[in-house]
């Protein structure tokens, strides 16, 4: 009788592992990530925010350089139906939709503010790895320099995004193959620039302030890379 439990538990085992492996699938390391399209190269010699389609991804602008637009992939289906916004606006997203059919306006303000976020985080860190896999090589390089500079005095940048009260695109339009398309941001901020000795130098530590930013973001419509690209900053004085 031992000897027939052990065979009949040992067939039960088989059983539940093989139930286990038909309902979860086998990994065998080959699967492929999950994509946020604000995810950077970092990862995979691209960039954070992988995939999710439409922005970041974050504007006058060239589309980012590491995207082929020999490389176009299939045209998507078209998404369920979403308001359209009026005038120049909604005629930039109609023509952006006709390379991507996919493309949202309110999914791509979505996945904006996650890099707006990121980039502020990143830029305050020091940290141009990210900031190189989510900027264009000419916004890339501007932010670049001021760390290095900010670095050799031996300042310090503390920056916090307290929250993002408003986000809305504000334009959109193709050029060429590329789409770009700007959000302004309205958010609440704590910034101040401390010397080596955490003497402050510019800013309030303890005060929050209201900023308001516009950040374009392009990408080439039919590229079968996801991600958007930030290519140019401005903001209200």
């Amino acid at each position: 009788m031992q000897f027939f439990d052990i065979v009949l538990f040992a067939l039960i085992a088989i059983f539940l592992v093989l139930r286990l492996r038909g309902v979860l699938g086998n990994r065998d390391g080959h699967e492929g990530g999950y994509n946020d399209r604000f995810k950077g190269k970092s990862d995979q010699g691209r960039s954070p925010l992988d995939d999710n389609g439409n922005v970041v991804e974050l504007p006058n602008a060239r589309a980012p350089q590491s995207a082929s637009l020999d490389d176009e992939a299939p045209v998507p289906a078209a998404k369920a139906e979403e308001p359209i916004p009026e005038g120049p606006l909604g005629d930039g997203v109609r023509a952006i939709r006709e390379y991507d059919p996919s493309f949202s306006p309110k999914e791509f303000v979505g996945g904006a503010s996650m890099a707006f976020e990121m980039i502020l985080n990143a830029y305050a860190d020091g940290d141009v790895k990210t900031l190189k896999n989510l900027l264009s090589p000419e916004v890339f390089g501007g932010f670049a320099q001021a760390i290095e500079q900010r670095n050799g005095a031996g300042q310090t940048l503390d920056e916090t995004l307290v929250g993002i009260k408003a986000a809305e695109a504000v334009e959109a339009y193709m050029d060429g193959k590329d789409a770009l398309v700007t959000v302004k941001f309205v958010s609440e901020q704590i910034s101040a620039l401390l010397d080596s000795d955490g003497t402050v130098i510019d800013g309030d530590p303890i005060k929050v302030i209201e900023a308001t930013d516009f950040w374009t973001f392009a990408r080439p419509a039919k590229s079968r890379d996801p991600n958007w690209t930030l290519v140019g900053t401005g903001s209200l004085e």
